[in-house]
């Protein structure tokens, strides 16, 4: 199974070590998409595309010796799982899709629009934050309260959230402000180039074209908003 993480400005450090459980069951090859992360000296955000995204994914895939793989996706990664599968269908055995993104520009307009009206006074702090010189240099403190506002809402239980978001401050830390505007920028390209883009963005018309004789798992609705480099192996 490869894990694919959201952002797309993250990396997969916020998914562990929870999804590790899944070892049991499956080799678990998670990875740092280009830039992001252990892959942050690997090219530049001009490197990063769609089709950058596409190509390093197959070649983890090859570097295993896979003929067939699982793609579990999170938010972000469920775009690229999708993408991938309608690409490439015959090296997909299954999709995981965990609390997929919008598949389309219009889906996240629509949840966009949602989530102001059901949490302004939220979505007013997040707008304060992200306007301030501090957020905007990448400094990481305001990075972290901005994602602190911003992921309230996604987690019932405030140990959960609490848990998320001290991996996330070591992250931010760790990454300084000159990781931060790259990923940030890397974030920008890419959905410039899907949900932002000027030719329209709908994956919907081709997933109806979509075969997957062992099955898509969904958690979550596509349409949610929840929200590469040297792979390694978890066994």
């Amino acid at each position: 199974m490869i894990v694919l993480h959201g952002g797309p400005d993250f990396d997969i450090s916020y998914l562990l070590p929870e999804l590790d459980r899944l070892s049991d069951k499956f080799h678990l090859i998670y990875y740092d998409q280009r830039g992001r992360g252990r892959s942050a000296d690997y090219g530049t955000p001009e490197d990063v595309t769609l089709e950058s995204e596409m190509a390093d994914l197959d070649e983890v895939r090859e570097y295993f010796h896979l003929e067939k793989v699982v793609l579990l996706g999170h938010p972000w990664g469920t775009v690229l799982a999708l993408e991938y599968a309608l690409r490439h269908p015959e090296r997909v055995s299954r999709l995981v899709l965990m609390d997929p993104a919008p598949a389309s520009a219009a889906d996240i307009n629509r949840f966009r629009k949602e989530r102001v009206e059901k949490w302004p006074v939220l979505m007013e702090l997040r707008k304060a934050i992200a306007d301030t010189a501090a957020y905007k240099e990448g400094a990481p403190d305001a990075v972290v309260a901005y994602y602190r506002v911003h992921f309230k809402p996604a987690l019932a239980r405030s140990e959960d959230y609490e848990k998320l978001m001290v991996r996330m401050r070591a992250r931010f830390i760790k990454q300084g402000k000159e990781g931060i505007l790259k990923s940030r920028a890397i974030e920008d390209r890419l959905v410039n180039e899907t949900w932002a883009s000027p030719n329209g963005f709908d994956l919907h018309p081709k997933l109806r074209r979509l075969v997957a004789p062992n099955g898509v798992v969904f958690s979550g609705q596509i349409g949610s908003d929840r929200i590469v480099g040297d792979p390694f192996l978890k066994a």
